[in-house]
């Protein structure tokens, strides 16, 4: 099993996920499969539990690797929340995994620019960095929202490129999302790395095959 990752010395800007990379996805699973769905049964005479396997799951998942997806406002429609309220009263578990600010605080010294290209809807992001005091640690932060487009296409990383201008040879970025990781690799990035234990409440994921692995970040050099 990968333990430790050196990133070679010629990377120069590392391009970075948020939510199970550097924010603990503990909160997004929790926010999904237990608290919108209670919010939704209640409106509608449902548990929890019967909301997520007739309504939300099967939607979240008729969505996936779509834009929609990890869209607040869309979700909010769909249904008839208001989701972003609802998030900030219930952001107690937003929070950075163990070792992530060490890791940017490292790579920052380094000479590096540090880079976040998350899924998250920008009012999503906004949450959280209000929470978690996110930006100060980051040169450069970018939602696939600004650019239409999520990670898993194409479409993201030309538009990415347009205007945060890295050379995909001397860059590296991190995710927990296997789409994601080879959509990376498929618009050249010079090396992917994949996190296999992006959520505190869940047991740790087997690695992607093909990609360098670590459990966190911390484990990053």
């Amino acid at each position: 099993m990968q333990s430790t990752v050196r990133l070679p010395d010629h990377i120069r800007t590392l391009l970075l996920d948020l939510d199970g990379t550097l924010l603990d996805l503990a909160f997004d699973t929790h926010f999904w499969l237990e608290v919108v769905p209670a919010y939704f049964g209640a409106k509608r005479g449902m548990t929890g539990e019967q909301a997520l396997r007739e309504e939300i799951g099967p939607r979240l998942r008729a969505a996936e690797g779509t834009l929609n997806w990890y869209s607040l406002d869309y979700w909010s429609q769909a249904l008839e929340l208001d989701l972003s309220a609802i998030k900030s009263e219930h952001d107690e578990r937003i929070a950075w995994l163990p070792g992530a600010q060490g890791f940017l605080g490292r790579q920052r010294a380094a000479g590096r620019r540090l880079v976040l290209a998350t899924n998250s809807h920008p009012e999503t992001l906004r949450i959280k960095d209000q929470k978690a005091d996110i930006r100060p640690h980051l040169d450069a932060m970018y939602s696939s929202h600004q650019f239409d487009s999520p990670k898993e296409h194409a479409e993201f990383w030309l538009r990415l490129r347009a205007v945060e201008p890295f050379d995909p040879a001397h860059t590296a970025f991190i995710d927990d999302n296997p789409r994601v990781l080879h959509a990376a690799r498929a618009a050249g990035i010079g090396c992917v790395i994949a996190v296999t234990y992006p959520d505190s409440s869940r047991p740790p994921r087997e690695p992607p095959e093909g990609f360098l692995h670590v459990a966190a970040v911390a484990a990053i050099d």
